[in-house]
Formats: structure tokens, C-alpha cells, sequence
């Protein structure tokens, strides 16, 4: 899918941020009500005709519901009710939840009440810290990869949930802490808003603080606005239409005050197809070596490891990051290259660029080692983009040199994910077998980048020279994430 200029900007620059950590999600009504959850006013359509009136007829929805507590005396009750009926089923994950979780996203912010965000990073296997009342927020779980901020409550706690003007109003003095945080993530994390109208009175009043705070000095911010079109809510005549349009282009503009830059998609499906290639770029920076042995072919063994540490260390002070299984014969020079990198510069390059995922050696509970070994290779190879495929050979049983099969089903796994491949054919074994594979229909491998083809050949040359080699594939690299 081709992007306008502004959204490609913000694909890049996001994707720099989430390589360095500082990637935050806020997340609206309008992100779970794509997984069949109600909106505001579908939540309080009841409550709205119980006061006589028309739910398509009022905008301060804070207010109605404020109106219903006075009607009752001050009792909350129906309204605790409407949210455990409304959020208590456990819908099902969406793929926008689903492809944001499994970015290194480690700061969630949410005004919904459901559990979506919390089961999507759960599917993804990260430990989660959810903070839904203030007492939660001096605590900190141990070993957590996720931070996620529930700042009007939690379907758990309906009593306690954010609802009435009233408490809108009190916000300030009973959540300060919340308010103190989200001002600080905001001032140092760069937010993409989702499924947010900007209508909530919490973040208006974070917001406007920081605005005149901070003053020229704002983040960049980003959020989705889908482009009005006629007959979208109400707005069936032309002049209803062209008013609507200019209120929203309006509103557009004084998010600039705040730091947020509108992101304009025709429909929302688009912001889908925006995430799916967030993650497709940020895996690319993302190297897979894959590779094993117990024989170096035309190399010997110190021209190996060298050849292997200098690999790696290169990808990573090109700034990119590599995962490794620390296969037999050459994961020991995989990490060694990265540390030199790492070590020699710590100002500019970091362990979180390194990601080793060991093979167990002994069977776990009721799993079997080739299960382990297949969850193993499932969970390393979804987080790269590109797979360097080197060597690839073991012994048998027969104490016989032979062509590893676990290399081979790491190039499948690989193609599944959608990884480019890049097999060194002159490292010979697995690796040259899968640049047979590879290069038979290359077309297949390399559907948008062609240009691949002739450079990957090169790497059949038997003289080819290892600095060549290492020098053609950090170019490919660098041209791949440009």
C-alpha cells in the first residue's frame, strides 16, 4: 500500500522511536470498539432515554451521565452495572491490538474500561504491570516489559470508574499521581492516539498544562482523524457535510497547539495497513543469523570466527540489532562480535541490541526437545526482518559431517514470517542448498526488492573475499531500511 508523505514521515519516525524505546500508545473508545465493545453513547443510550431524552441529540455525554447520578440522589449503580454488562464479556483480540503488542512498545495508556490492551500483550507473552487506581501506582511488578495505565478504571472495579462530570471535575485532586505520569510520558515519549476524539476532559486539561508549560518545546505527537465524508454521523446534506468538514479541519489545527500531528486516512481499515508496515519496518532493522557447524568448509575455523564476529559486529555499529540461537560452531562468535561493538562504543550502542534466544539441551515438562526447539525458532524469528543464513552442517550419528536440518527449518519459518532472505552460498552446506532454493525462483523471495537478485548471486563466488562479503551485506542492510 502507497502512503502520502506525511504518513510515511511519521512510519519512519515512529519506527525510530521504537528502536529507542520511546514508543507510547493511547488508546480511545474507538480502538475497542472495533472488537463489538459499546462507544459512549451506545453505553448510554439507556440512561439518556430514562432522563427523556435523545441520545443522537447530545455531545456533553460527561454531563448525562452526571445528570442520571443527581436524578438517582448520588447513586451510581445503574451505571456501575451498564459498565460490567458492557465490558465483563472478554471480546475478541483485534489485529491492530494484536500488532501493537508485539511492538517494544512499553507504555499503554487507555481511557476504556476493557482488558483488550492487557490480553493482546498476554498473546504476546510479555509481562504486564496495569495501573487502574492511584495505590497501584507505587507499586511496580517485577520483571515487567509493559506498563499499562487504565486512568478512568477498570471493568474489575466498576464502582470506581470514571463517569461522572463530578469526578471529571475532582480528577485533578483524586488521580493527580495519573496526572503527574501521563504528563511526564508525554513530555518524554512519543504517542500515537488511537480511536480518540479528543473530547475527554482529563486529557484536555494534561494536554493544555503542558501546552503552556513547555511552550515551543512540545513532543511530536501523532493520532488518526478519518476524513469526513458525507452522510458520516448525521451529516446527510451538503451544507451539514462542508460544516462538519471545516469543524473538523478546525480541530485539526489546534491539535498542532498540543504537539499532535493529524494523520488523515480515508477509512479505517488504513490504520491497519499503517501498523502492519510500523512492524514490518522496525523487524527489518532486526537481523536473524542463522546458521551452525562443525565444519567451516573452505575456511578454517580462526577465519570462521573471524569472519563471523566481524559480521556481527558491523550490524550492530551500523545501528541495527541482531537475534541469534547461538547455534553450534558459530553463536559463541555471533555474541562475541555484537559485545565488541557494544563494548567499545556503550555511549552509542546497547545489549537491547542483541537478543540471543539459547536452545534448551533437555526435554521440559511433557514437551519433547524438537517441540521446544520448534517454539524456540517460532519465537527468535518473528522478531527480525532480515535472515543471514551461513554454514549449516552438524554430525550425524554416524559421526558424518551432514547438511542441518534445524537451518533449513529456520529459513522455512523464516519465508513464512516474511523475512528476506540472505543465504552466503559460499560458506557452502545448508546455506548454499537454500541459495539454490532461493535463486531457482528469486522473484518469489525477493517480491519487492529485485534488485536483490544479482547482489545475493554474488555471494556463490568462491573468491569472493570475506571483507567483501561483510562490506555487501551491511549495504544490503542499510538499502533495505531506507
Amino acid at each position: 500500500m502507497k502512503f502520502n508523505n506525511e504518513i510515511e514521515a511519521f512510519i519512519k519516525d515512529y519506527v525510530n522511536d521504537l528502536a529507542e524505546n520511546n514508543a507510547a500508545i493511547f488508546a480511545g473508545a474507538g480502538m475497542s470498539k472495533a472488537a463489538g465493545y459499546v462507544n459512549w453513547s451506545e453505553l448510554l443510550e439507556d440512561i439518556a432515554k430514562e432522563l427523556g431524552l435523545e441520545i443522537d441529540k447530545e455531545y456533553d455525554l460527561i454531563s448525562l451521565a452526571q445528570y442520571h447520578v443527581n436524578e438517582k440522589g448520588g447513586n451510581k449503580a445503574k451505571l456501575n452495572r451498564k459498565i460490567l454488562e458492557e465490558f465483563i464479556d472478554e471480546n475478541d483480540i483485534t489485529e491492530n491490538h494484536r500488532i501493537l503488542a508485539r511492538l517494544p512498545i512499553s507504555t499503554f495508556w487507555t481511557t476504556n474500561y476493557d482488558v483488550l490492551i492487557e490480553n493482546s500483550l498476554k498473546e504476546a507473552n510479555k509481562i504486564i504491570d496495569v495501573k487502574h487506581n492511584v495505590k497501584q501506582l507505587t507499586n511496580t511488578r517485577p520483571k515487567r516489559d509493559v506498563v499499562v495505565y487504565k486512568m478512568h478504571g477498570d471493568v474489575s472495579m466498576p464502582n470506581d470508574a470514571i463517569l461522572t462530570k463530578e469526578q471529571y471535575e475532582a480528577y485533578y485532586k483524586t488521580h493527580e499521581q495519573f496526572i503527574a505520569a501521563l504528563s511526564g510520558d508525554l513530555t518524554t515519549k512519543t504517542f500515537l492516539f488511537i480511536g480518540f476524539s479528543f473530547t475527554d476532559p482529563n486529557l484536555d486539561y494534561v494536554l493544555s498544562r503542558l501546552n503552556i508549560k513547555l511552550s515551543q518545546d512540545k513532543r511530536q505527537h501523532y493520532c488518526f482523524i478519518k476524513k469526513f465524508k458525507l452522510g458520516d454521523w448525521g451529516a446527510e446534506s451538503q451544507a451539514d457535510f462542508e460544516y462538519k468538514s471545516r469543524k473538523q479541519m478546525l480541530m485539526i489545527n489546534d491539535l498542532k497547539r498540543y504537539g499532535i500531528q493529524a494523520l488523515i486516512i480515508e477509512d479505517f481499515t488504513e490504520i491497519t495497513e499503517i501498523l502492519k508496515e510500523v512492524e514490518n519496518r522496525f523487524r527489518k532493522r532486526t537481523v536473524f543469523i542463522s546458521g551452525s557447524a562443525e565444519d567451516y568448509g573452505r575456511l578454517n575455523r580462526l577465519e570462521a570466527q573471524t569472519f563471523i564476529h566481524n559480521l556481527s559486529k558491523e550490524i550492530i555499529s551500523s545501528g541495527f540489532r541482531i537475534v541469534n540461537g547461538f547455534g553450534w560452531g558459530v553463536g559463541s562468535a555471533v555474541i562475541n562480535g555484537a559485545l565488541d561493538a557494544i563494548y567499545e562504543r556503550p555511549d552509542k550502542y546497547s545489549e537491547d541490541q542483541l537478543i540471543i534466544k539459547p536452545f534448551p539441551q533437555f526435554k521440559t515438562g511433557n514437551k519433547d526437545l524438537p517441540v521446544l526447539w520448534e517454539e524456540y525458532r517460532q519465537r527468535m524469528i518473528k522478531f527480525a526482518g532480515i535472515a543471514i543464513f551461513i554454514f549449516g552442517n552438524k554430525l550425524d550419528e554416524s559421526k558424518n559431517i551432514i547438511n542441518a536440518n534445524g537451518v533449513k527449518r529456520e529459513f522455512e519459518i523464516a519465508i513464512e514470517r516474511g523475512l528476506i532472505p540472505i543465504p552466503i552460498a559460499s560458506t557452502g552446506f545448508m546455506s548454499e542448498e537454500i541459495f539454490n532454493t532461493v535463486m531457482a525462483t528469486p522473484q518469489e523471495f525477493y517480491p519487492n526488492h529485485e534488485w536483490l537478485i544479482p547482489i545475493v548471486n554474488e555471494f556463490a563466488k568462491s573468491d569472493m573475499t570475506i571483507p567483501d562479503i561483510i562490506k555487501t551485506v551491511i549495504s544490503i542492510i542499510q538499502k533495505i531500511n531506507k
